[in-house]
């Protein structure tokens, strides 16, 4: 029986051992290599290579020559590149306000356990499947000015020419967008209601609030960090789209929808400029990350308690 104990008890203590390198309740570090050798070898390594261009003059063709800010200063001096600045913010923030309140609306919505609820968010959520190129050829081709929807409503859309104006056409940028990347930020709103405590709707109900007032007082206050990593998604998104100007647009008309991405997209692969077109990359890195980094500082979502929707 003292053998049959103490065999017992060395079985217990092979098998409560933990591997080399771990604490209580905790992976390894081993664990995290492979991810992070794979963020190491396709991010982190070539935008130090994007960087060191930005930094040199090259057209595709032998060695890059190093030429300090001679590409800083070219485009900086771009009006064109200024321009586009300011027109990758607009587009950004017009998505941020157009696809924001609809995706909540929307995600709220999707939330309920009623059976057409899922089966309409199922048909909703279709867009989401769709690359941004169908997506953007398929608009292409039904905004078409000649046989599209706009030459048979007239009464509607003028002379049926959405692209021939900025307006018509950031319009059009900003209604395609929303119309695909909606329902991503909807079904994370989904799942940040399904979340929410129901006692805190009980507790509402019982203080006599409708559904309006449960709404703005308990479920928008509950999807707040929902929103901040909604609202990140949008911006850095926004900021670096490039395949729908390229399809519904080609920066035009004119340079009236030449985004910063776009004129990268020029700069590199249009007039063999490699250097200034890294530049425009590097700096589109750069202001996503700040714009980021104030979103989350303002807002305190750095500094949230808790890792669930409804737990403070």
């Amino acid at each position: 029986m003292v053998t049959l104990a103490a065999s017992t008890r060395h079985g217990q203590r092979r098998r409560t051992r933990r591997p080399v390198g771990t604490s209580a309740g905790r992976p390894g570090i081993a664990w995290a290599l492979p991810a992070t050798a794979f963020f190491v070898l396709f991010a982190i390594v070539p935008l130090i290579l994007v960087a060191v261009l930005s930094f040199a003059s090259w057209n595709g063709l032998g060695a890059p020559t190093f030429n300090g800010l001679d590409n800083w200063n070219k485009i900086f001096d771009d009006p064109v590149m200024i321009k586009s600045l300011w027109l990758s913010v607009l587009l950004t923030a017009l998505g941020v306000v157009v696809q924001t309140p609809l995706s909540i609306l929307l995600g709220v919505w999707a939330a309920g356990s009623e059976r057409n609820r899922a089966v309409l968010s199922a048909v909703f959520f279709v867009p989401l499947l769709l690359s941004a190129t169908a997506v953007s050829i398929l608009w292409r081709s039904l905004l078409d000015p000649n046989f599209g929807v706009p030459s048979q409503m007239q009464w509607l859309f003028g002379d049926g020419n959405l692209f021939g104006s900025q307006a018509g056409a950031i319009g059009v940028l900003v209604f395609v967008s929303a119309w695909q990347y909606t329902p991503l930020h909807t079904l994370i709103y989904q799942g940040a209601t399904r979340a929410i405590p129901e006692v805190l709707y009980q507790a509402a109900a019982i203080d006599g609030a409708g559904r309006v007032r449960q709404f703005f007082n308990v479920t928008l206050p509950q999807l707040r960090n929902a929103i901040i990593t909604s609202m990140i998604l949008m911006i850095v998104g926004g900021l670096t789209t490039f395949d729908t100007v390229l399809i519904l647009t080609q920066g035009g008309p004119g340079t009236d929808t030449t985004i910063s991405a776009y004129y990268m997209y020029d700069k590199a692969f249009k007039g063999f400029d490699y250097g200034a077109g890294a530049a425009v990359a590097l700096l589109l890195v750069v202001v996503a990350t700040v714009i980021s980094l104030v979103v989350v500082r303002v807002s305190g979502f750095d500094r949230m308690a808790g890792t669930q929707e409804g737990v403070s």
